[in-house]
């Protein structure tokens, strides 16, 4: 059935518009519930997509030019482009996805090289996919490609939700098994700055660089130290850590509204470095918590920072240069737990709670960078740098970190 032009509003305010077409029609435009444009869409006489361009939370601009190159892998591929003025102005080439009959959408493609991205761009990408595959009336789709890795798989969260079934849905994915029903979130350009991502409620807001996270994800738990919660009717953006919030940054509305905006206090405390023993157990932990291949890179880049608490504002972790660094506030939440322990082997249970969080808040940045250092690597020497693998996590180590600290932290 082909439909006449039209539009229609989003549960959240937000405007799409369609031009005859089958399904619902063929959508030509997004605009969030301010009228900013979040994605255009130009079709030819033959249903065919021509172009497209979808923008991110962060507010940078991708460009999707259908079947514009090949791809040694699967072929006709879908190029992206970065479009630093908007839709129609410069493009930047960053890199390709298997190809996609617009119109028909019969699967999820798969992307050539993720790492090329700008924040933001890939969900936006599959947040396109998977509203066009709603607008088609399609009720599931699976992932049909090379890579379904828990990254993809955390992403395709954002757009889609996973036909339930057995447990363990990442095992499902990984083996091909797992079907996604199409669910398009919607992003609202909140005046100040905010992006706010919604469906059931906020799940999601990008807010000074930061991406805050809801927690639950139908039955997967995701690690979010910068997170979205609820309480007292409003929804909250904060710092959480060691299982509460560290510092509130943004207030809104249920329906994703910015009520107040929190400043984060600045901390003049110095730089102080951790012990060997505490370093030594991050190091051990952080490799513990990657994946086998990665072990060997994630141990090269560990052993090039100089990790310590610093006076971070608005944030528990940064990682520039040679130095990695973690928030004083964050020790002073640990500190308070561990000293209010009412027996040694608790106070040792709250320092193994802190070593752990610190290394989880370290894990992403080092796993980027040791993924950046294999890309580079030539790719006859890939699977040998793959293959190296790194010592296994001691024991003896991080029970060593784990003391260090608990005595570090009664003594403060």
């Amino acid at each position: 059935m082909t439909r006449t032009p039209g539009e229609r509003r989003t549960p959240y305010g937000g405007t799409i518009r369609f031009r005859a077409g089958p399904g619902r029609g063929l959508r030509v435009l997004e605009l969030d519930r301010y009228q900013a444009p979040v994605a255009t869409l130009c079709w030819d006489t033959t249903n065919a997509l021509t172009a497209a361009a979808v923008r991110t939370a962060p507010g940078a601009w991708i460009g999707i030019e259908p079947r514009g190159a090949r791809h040694g892998g699967w072929g006709l591929s879908d190029r992206l482009w970065l479009l630093p003025d908007g839709p129609g102005g410069e493009r930047q080439p960053l890199t390709v996805f298997e190809a996609l009959d617009w119109a028909a959408i019969d699967h999820i493609p798969p992307l050539a090289e993720p790492a090329r991205l700008p924040p933001g761009a890939g969900t936006a990408v599959l947040n396109l996919v998977a509203a066009l595959a709603a607008d088609q009336g399609i009720a599931r789709l699976r992932y049909r490609g090379p890579y379904p890795t828990e990254t993809l798989f955390t992403a395709l969260l954002e757009a889609f939700r996973y036909l339930e079934g057995d447990a363990e849905p990442l095992d499902r994915f990984r083996a091909g098994e797992l079907d996604w029903a199409p669910a398009p979130h919607e992003r609202h350009f909140e005046p100040g700055g905010a992006a706010v991502q919604l469906r059931d409620g906020v799940e999601k807001v990008v807010w000074r660089g930061h991406a805050y996270y809801r927690t639950r994800w139908q039955s997967v738990a995701r690690y979010a130290p910068w997170r979205v919660h609820e309480t007292e009717g409003t929804v909250r953006c904060s710092l959480w850590a060691l299982g509460a919030e560290i510092e509130d940054h943004l207030v809104l509305d249920p329906a994703g509204h910015v009520l107040a905006v929190l400043e984060p206090a600045p901390d003049p405390r110095h730089s102080v470095p951790m012990s060997p023993e505490v370093r030594a157990g991050v190091e051990a932990l952080v490799r513990a918590q990657s994946a086998p291949a990665l072990a060997g890179a994630v141990a090269g880049v560990m052993a090039g920072l100089a990790i310590e608490w610093a006076g971070l504002a608005g944030g528990l972790v940064e990682v520039t240069g040679a130095r990695a660094r973690l928030a004083w506030k964050l020790a002073d939440a640990a500190g308070a737990r561990i000293r209010a322990a009412r027996s040694p082997a608790e106070r040792l249970g709250r320092a193994l709670e802190l070593l752990v969080e610190m290394a989880r808040l370290l894990g992403d940045p080092v796993r980027a960078r040791a993924q950046a250092w294999l890309a580079e690597l030539p790719p006859a020497a890939q699977p040998t740098a793959l293959a190296e693998g790194a010592p296994a996590a001691d024991a003896r180590t991080i029970a060593a970190a784990t003391a260090a600290l608990e005595t570090q932290f009664c003594r403060r």
